[in-house]
């Protein structure tokens, strides 16, 4: 009783919020965007999925030798975490994505599942931003951007109102800094 009673509350809450970042993100939304742009923020997104990750894991120990295995071991770890706190997340608040409940905003690109909060995407690229700098600061450089690029283009293609995307970028921040510490 009281886990439907916390996602009748957090949905309740979420349902207000919505109505106040619609305006937000119809001026975010790519409906103004030249095709390049779009295609550009889809790129960031798909990359952002997994790929992108999972390469620079493998290629750590080729640039890095035996001694990057504790950081590639350490990211893998922190986006499990972050995996079971997102899907958990969703589950409990079933928010539906923008595009869902607001005509003026349309999505630009598939959703990997069905609710919008928080922001995995974002989350997993501030854990493994954050992760990969604090052992190699110069991929600060490649990292740091991407992630941006990658919230961003959460809310540019409809997917994400940005409360999801901020409240997924402070769960990477507390999942990579609570790992970091441990």
């Amino acid at each position: 009783m009281h886990s439907n009673r916390f996602a009748f509350s957090a949905h309740h809450g979420l349902q207000r919020l919505a109505v106040r970042e619609h305006v937000w993100l119809e001026r975010l939304n790519g409906v103004r965007l030249p095709v390049w742009e779009i295609t550009l923020f889809r790129v960031a997104s798909r990359l952002g999925d997994g790929i992108f990750w999972y390469v620079l894991m493998a290629a750590l120990p080729v640039w890095q030798g035996w001694t990057a295995l504790p950081a590639v071991a350490h990211m893998a770890a922190a986006g499990l975490t972050g995996t079971l706190a997102y899907k958990w997340l969703k589950g409990a608040t079933e928010r539906p994505r923008p595009y869902q409940v607001c005509p003026a905003i349309r999505c630009l690109s598939a959703p990997l599942d069905h609710f919008s909060f928080p922001s995995g995407h974002t989350l997993h690229a501030v854990v493994f931003s954050t992760i990969a700098t604090a052992y190699y600061p110069a991929l600060g450089w490649l990292v740091w951007p991407f992630t941006l690029l990658v919230a961003a283009s959460r809310l540019v293609l409809g997917l994400h109102y940005p409360s999801d995307v901020i409240v997924g970028a402070f769960l990477g921040i507390g999942i990579a800094g609570a790992s970091l510490m441990l």
